[in-house]
């Protein structure tokens, strides 16, 4: 977590706001910058890691599974859709950045603090522009695939109406520093649509050691599923959002979850017999193929050095996103298992977030501008665990070694 304090166009304005950027106080931009410039991507970089991923996938959907020919003509149409995404947000970052500082919506990076790199005004809540391009690639893939009378479109809106609501909030957090107690409201609010449309089972599979002692092999929780399902809107977004402090790691951690519902969906598809079932999972790809696509876009942007930062906006829209694909998919307590280091870190988090420890505002590695390495604090972040365990690194290894983890 880190905070940036916003200039007005007289003076520099007072109000800091949280965001998941490595960002510190900013100054009043200077009125030379007319026409500010950010880096070039490193779109080719990031596209050459993300075979790791796409490789098993595809193997998966043409060679190792026998997919119904109309339901993988629906998923390589979504895929090409959100391939023209990834270029569109691209495209569209460096405009945005342009417009954002202008409006003094910027930071420094305290994991720089010291050095040249340190000194640069770097735009900030870029995550409003995956979301936007997101949002337009999912209602145009409605046309493609769903007719006005189709049972999944109702979810399907329901599920882009939360999603566009997170967004929202996410940037009006962005821009007008929401306090933390209402920060864990803001997701519960925004689940409703979907939570009211929902129409999928309530059930849940016991597992097969425990079958003897709770008596049965599914349970129904009726009501007290809904409310799991609200509280995993809550845990996913909140959970992207403080597992963050480095250049790269909220959206380097969004692109292997969203990579492995990918793979997992694709084999519950060849694996299941029950057409209700397959549809779910391929519901789930819809929405997760744009998700990956404008993510590696803006990581392109966000990896070390970053030369945008992608704030509260990009972190809600992010887990509103997942949970609702893990929720829809009818695999939300499958989802839990991805989140493992989210979930460690939460739980490291709690004491300093519940107030039983002090909790600075900044809980961030400590730079050395001297050697360029980071050293761990005692505060309860697994950034800050991994380097009590492994020592001083720099930002990007440390980056690579967390992601290695998720």
């Amino acid at each position: 977590m880190a905070a940036r304090k916003r200039a007005s166009s007289e003076a520099t304005a007072t109000a800091t706001a949280t965001t998941t950027a490595t960002t510190t106080a900013t100054k009043p931009p200077s009125a030379a910058a007319a026409d500010p410039q950010i880096a070039p991507s490193k779109a080719g970089q990031i596209l050459t890691y993300s075979l790791f991923f796409l490789l098993p996938y595809l193997y998966l959907i043409f060679y190792h599974y026998s997919i119904e020919s109309e339901l993988r003509k629906s998923i390589l149409i979504n895929a090409a859709i959100s391939f023209a995404g990834f270029f569109l947000t691209l495209a569209m970052i460096p405009v945005a950045s342009r417009y954002v500082l202008k409006r003094n919506l910027f930071g420094y990076d305290i994991n720089k603090k010291g050095t040249p790199q340190g000194s640069i005004k770097v735009p900030e809540s870029l995550g409003i522009v995956v979301g936007i391009v997101f949002l337009v690639l999912t209602i145009l893939f409605q046309y493609f695939n769903f007719t006005a009378d189709s049972n999944w479109l109702v979810e399907y809106n329901a599920a882009l109406a939360s999603i566009c609501f997170m967004i929202l909030l996410g940037f009006v957090d962005d821009v007008l520093d929401i306090p933390w107690r209402v920060k864990l409201l803001l997701p519960s609010v925004a689940a409703l649509p979907l939570l009211m449309a929902y129409a999928g089972h309530t059930t849940i599979i016991i597992p097969k050691p425990l079958v003897p002692y709770v008596g049965l092999e599914i349970l129904d929780l009726g009501w007290v599923y809904k409310l799991y399902m609200g509280l995993l809107a809550v845990f996913c977004t909140n959970s992207i959002n403080i597992h963050a402090g480095l250049n790269g790691l909220e959206v380097g951690q969004t692109v292997v979850i969203a990579s492995a519902i990918l793979i997992h969906n694709v084999m519950q598809i060849g694996a299941l017999t029950d057409p209700e079932y397959k549809q779910a999972h391929a519901f789930s790809i819809y929405l997760t193929q744009p998700l990956l696509a404008t993510s590696l876009a803006l990581l392109s942007f966000n990896w070390y050095p970053s030369s945008v930062f992608v704030g509260d906006t990009y972190t809600y829209f992010a887990g509103m996103t997942m949970a609702v694909v893990g929720i829809l998919g009818h695999f939300s307590e499958t989802l839990l298992l991805f989140f493992i280091p989210q979930v460690l870190n939460f739980l490291l988090s709690l004491p300093q977030l519940s107030g039983y420890i002090p909790c600075p505002r900044h809980r961030l590695p400590r730079f050395d501008p001297q050697t360029g390495l980071l050293t761990g604090t005692n505060d309860g972040t697994v950034v800050n665990l991994f380097l009590r365990q492994f020592g001083r690194m720099s930002e990007k290894s440390l980056c690579i070694l967390l992601l290695v983890f998720q």
